[in-house]
């Protein structure tokens, strides 16, 4: 009888330990009973029925990279490149991914690979190297779509590196050194009109500054003139009515300062010795002093 209680606990203990199962927060795992699917087990403490059940599959659910190995493909203008990325993919739904397709990573590898040909055999040389954003999302939307039937979701794809032939990238570097040194000399070009273009308008700007100071010279040169013709008509009229009532001749008076102006500067001259007045200007100085 003892070994009978004994034999059942021992069971007992075996039957639980088979039929509680712990899964790891990273981990969902997929239950099959007589080789059908029943159920998935989520993260934590699940029972199962240790006698009939068994897991078949331990899916991993956190985002995997997936490097694609280095392939050769031809662009649209026959130029053999080498190019290689990297997927990031997420099991969605692990009944999906497991019973969909036999070789999940194997799978999304070869099609990710195709399809990389595919896009890369549309574009030209030139394209492909310049155009890596484009081709990251034209691959992530196809392999998306593909992968859907499987549960997964392909979260980003990346283009590592494209690598064309020596010989190509002999040329593109002598084509961008050219390109280098026309865009330097362009730079000159425009450096030399712009340096050119500022000294014309400085000397234009001169030239103004120069003809309106002249203007302003002339304009005072007028107005000082304009107000000493004023004085003098002042001055003269003055001298005529005052030699109105001494009864002089004011002709006589402005010709006796131009006779005496003209003595003054022959005076000044240094060739000048002896300076002859006129007989008739010293009558007229004569008859003015005697009025």
């Amino acid at each position: 009888m003892g070994y009978l209680v004994a034999a059942i606990a021992i069971l007992v203990v075996l039957l639980v330990y088979k039929g509680v199962r712990i899964v790891p927060q990273a981990e969902n795992w997929i239950v099959e009973r007589f080789g059908k699917y029943t159920s998935t087990l989520s993260p934590g403490l699940n029972l199962i029925n240790p006698i009939f059940s068994s897991i078949a599959h331990k899916v991993d659910i956190r985002e995997t990279v997936l490097d694609l190995p280095k392939q050769g493909t031809i662009t649209s203008d026959n130029a053999s490149i080498e190019v290689d990325g990297i997927v990031y993919y997420k099991i969605m739904d692990p009944y999906k991914s497991f019973y969909g397709i036999d070789n999940l990573r194997y799978a999304i590898q070869n099609l990710a690979q195709t399809t990389l040909r595919s896009i890369m055999g549309k574009m030209t040389l030139d394209e492909s190297l310049s155009s890596r954003d484009k081709i990251n999302a034209e691959l992530l939307t196809i392999l998306d779509e593909a992968t859907d039937a499987w549960g997964t979701k392909i979260t980003r794809v990346e283009i590592k590196d494209i690598t064309p032939p020596h010989d190509i990238i002999n040329a593109m570097t002598l084509q961008m050194k050219a390109e280098r040194e026309k865009r330097a000399r362009i730079l000159e070009a425009e450096a030399k009109r712009e340096a050119a273009e500022k000294e014309a308008e400085g000397e234009k700007r001169a030239l103004i500054l120069k003809a309106e100071a002249r203007k302003e010279s002339a304009e005072r040169d007028a107005e000082a003139r304009e107000r000493l013709a004023k004085a003098e008509a002042n001055a003269l009229t003055y001298v005529t009515e005052s030699l109105k009532i001494s009864g002089g001749d004011p002709v006589v008076y402005l010709l006796g300062q131009e006779y005496v102006r003209g003595m003054i500067k022959l005076g000044d001259s240094a060739n000048g010795k002896v300076v002859v007045l006129p007989p008739d200007l010293i009558e007229s100085v004569k008859n003015i002093f005697k009025k």
